[in-house]
């Protein structure tokens, strides 16, 4: 059977940047979050991160705390047909979970993980959903004691070190992937 990558992190680790080179390597890419921008669609809501909160707990409130592993696993079981899964926004240790139980060893966890200090930066300067210093210190707080997001990253098969330059991080992701193959 293929692998299914699962990248976990906290928000600023540089998730998507390593999501962006793991699928150059052939891995067919699903985005837990999309499930998020679809129901604010279908409930003609506007994107904001206000609304992107609201819509994530609403969702966990009426499906539990793996709801974006459940929602996504009909995608999940059509894409590992035709080769191998990347993972992208898989937050809390329910999800990785129910992954797990379904998959079985076919599963692997990269977690990324980067100082604190510098992750905060790093969202004071991204172009798309800009934190502040504080904003980013509420999400961490708020997502290690609300939805469980340090239960995958503690669990992971590997830790990535995001510290240093991109290529780095590059470099450490195409060992793992190729000691995976």
């Amino acid at each position: 059977m293929n692998k299914i990558i699962v990248v976990v992190g906290m928000c600023g680790a540089g998730k998507s940047v390593a999501c962006d080179y793991i699928e150059t390597l052939g891995f067919q890419r699903i985005y837990f979050g999309a499930i998020t921008f679809e129901k604010l669609k279908e409930a003609n809501i506007e994107v904001t991160p206000e609304n992107e909160r609201m819509m994530r707990e609403k969702l966990r409130e009426e499906h539990g705390m793996g709801t974006f592993a459940i929602l996504n696993l009909p995608k999940i079981e059509e894409a590992i047909k035709n080769g191998p899964v990347l993972i992208e926004s898989l937050y809390s240790w329910e999800e990785l979970k129910i992954i797990k139980d379904k998959f079985k060893e076919e599963v692997i966890t990269i977690a990324i993980v980067v100082d604190k200090t510098k992750r905060y930066e790093r969202l004071a300067q991204r172009e798309v959903r800009r934190l502040t210093f504080e904003e980013a210190k509420k999400r961490d707080i708020t997502e290690i004691e609300n939805i469980s997001k340090a239960g995958p990253i503690a669990y992971a098969d590997y830790i990535v070190d995001n510290n240093y330059e991109i290529k780095d991080l590059q470099n450490r992701l195409k060992e793992i992937i190729q000691s995976i193959n």
